[in-house]
């Protein structure tokens, strides 16, 4: 997503496709609402209301409680289950066909009903826009959406594609009102309409407005009368103030590091804000451009690879709230191995670097720009390149400093080829170990670093999406992590861990905070 992590990802095989088409452990409940409203407090900015736009993770936020899709990760699980479907399954065995049928009585917050002519016309009409900055293109397997009957949709799709469910568990399967979100351009007034468990009453460059949508029909027992976003645009120091004069309930995405209080020590029982921790989502990496003078030569990769500190980075910068990562699927996602902790170990090899640049001649130190945008990943995104570049210059085989511009220069000299080293951030889409490998060596890949490998791209990838047990596909992913860390296209950097601070009457949270990256409103109450 999101050019933007830590379970164990339950297989989506023929238990799962029997649970899904019973609607097994599917329990239909209407919003209540709880006590009081909830004010969150974040720095992420919301960039859509629209579905078909909307691909980060402020907008997902969003997306996920205003609108309903067909499946949906119940808390604590990776697993997708029936949400405005009653029960969803492949037909047969080949996952080219999935068909869903809706529950009863499904309305939209204005009372339309929601029929399967609003499901087809949500899929067709996120195709259709294909807006650049929006989901569409995790609907590309889509060849045909039939609705036989208004409760009953087929999807047939162009290719076996076992993490279908899980795409459109995200927020690319939000389903909108048809008669409300034109066919061919995007919704242009603000407003969202959904069957979700909440309404958007309002929304603005400072906060958001959300109260329990009374037309809602499914699972979430809501625990709160509604929720107030407070936006802070980056400003770290005043998301903290805010928390601490307890004008926000809680904080989430922006603190500093050290603005996290020790989970382990802080109970809220001070009248001071806590830490909950969860599961991380977010992994950031360093990425080489393939065709750079300097970093196009292997040697130089290996070398940097063998000079990376994981450990001492995440210590300095992150302070406890990431983890190394040693491959390009997190650890907890099924299919994880740790492929570059086995090729270059965890503490750095100056000996092995300086080896490698001497056998293929390169003399002299290694001169080289490492590239970031703080406007996209924030403050730490330059202090991380920075302590990455001394720790390549205190080898004495490199001479590398830091550069940052501004997220849209960025982007645009990245697709011309500016930069040889640079930043790129991932908040997975769906929890699957497709989502950290497909769109970083498919086509069209989001890293836009020239890297091809015909293995990995014409058979690892469409093997390992046609298989619906996805155990069953970790042999062919340890052959795919075990060739990116020897062709090092990119260096994984860190694995993040999730955090929200509250304040001491507010509960609810972890549900938040687990693999799913599903931010739950319903779940937060406040006492």
């Amino acid at each position: 997503m999101k050019i933007r992590n830590q379970w164990l990802a339950a297989p989506l095989g023929a238990a799962t496709a029997a649970a899904l088409l019973s609607g097994c452990g599917a329990q239909e409940s209407t919003a209540g609402g709880g006590s009081s409203t909830v004010v969150m407090g974040m720095s992420d900015q919301v960039k859509a209301t629209d579905p078909a736009s909307g691909y980060d993770p402020g907008s997902w936020l969003l997306f996920n409680n205003v609108f309903q899709s067909l499946l949906h990760f119940p808390k604590g699980s990776t697993t997708p289950a029936p949400d405005a479907a009653q029960a969803c399954g492949f037909n047969g065995g080949d996952s080219k066909v999935f068909s869903c049928t809706l529950r009863p009585g499904l309305k939209f917050s204005n009372g339309n009903s929601l029929t399967s002519k609003d499901v087809k016309y949500s899929f067709e009409r996120t195709l259709k826009i294909n807006d650049e900055n929006g989901p569409a293109v995790m609907l590309s397997s889509i060849a045909r959406i039939d609705t036989p009957d208004e409760k009953t949709v087929v999807f047939r799709l162009k290719n076996s594609d076992a993490t279908f469910p899980s795409k459109i568990a995200s927020g690319a399967g939000s389903i909108v009102d048809h008669r409300e979100y034109p066919a061919d351009k995007l919704r242009a007034d603000g407003k969202a309409t959904g069957s979700g468990v909440y309404k958007l009453d309002s929304f603005g460059e400072k906060t958001a407005e959300f109260s329990v949508n009374g037309s809602y029909t499914g699972q979430a027992k809501v625990k709160n009368t509604g929720v107030t976003i407070k936006f802070f645009d980056g400003d770290q120091a005043a998301l903290k103030k805010a928390i601490d004069a307890g004008q926000v309930d809680f904080a989430f995405r922006g603190l500093a590091p050290q603005d996290i209080p020790n989970p382990a020590s802080s109970g809220g029982t001070d009248g001071k804000p806590s830490a909950v921790q969860g599961t991380g989502a977010e992994v950031e990496h360093l990425v080489f451009n393939m065709n750079d003078p300097v970093v196009g030569k292997l040697p130089v990769r290996k070398a940097m690879a063998y000079l990376l500190d994981r450990e001492a980075l995440v210590k300095s910068v992150f302070q406890g709230t990431a983890t190394p990562l040693y491959s390009i699927v997190p650890a907890g996602i099924g299919g994880h191995t740790t492929a570059f902790f086995d090729k270059y170990g965890s503490s750095p090899q100056p000996d092995k670097a300086k080896e490698i640049l001497q056998k293929a001649g390169i003399k002299g130190k290694v001169k080289l720009t490492l590239w970031s945008t703080p406007t996209r990943y924030g403050p730490a995104a330059d202090q991380q390149f920075a302590v990455i570049a001394k720790q390549l210059n205190d080898s004495g085989l490199f001479e590398a400093d830091v550069k940052s511009v501004e997220f849209d220069q960025y982007e645009k000299d990245i697709e011309a080829g500016k930069y040889g080293v640079y930043l790129k951030g991932w908040v997975p889409d769906y929890p699957d170990a497709d989502n950290f490998t497909q769109p970083f060596f498919g086509k069209d890949n989001v890293l836009k670093n020239n890297y091809l490998n015909k293995e990995i791209s014409e058979r690892i990838i469409p093997a390992t999406s046609a298989v619906s047990d996805r155990t069953a596909s970790s042999t062919d992913y340890a052959r795919l992590q075990d060739i990116v860390a020897e062709e090092l296209p990119l260096l994984p950097l860190w694995q993040s861990k999730q955090y929200a601070v509250v304040r001491p009457n507010v509960t609810g949270l972890q549900w938040s905070l687990d693999a799913s990256t599903v931010f739950r409103f319903w779940e937060i109450s406040k006492g």
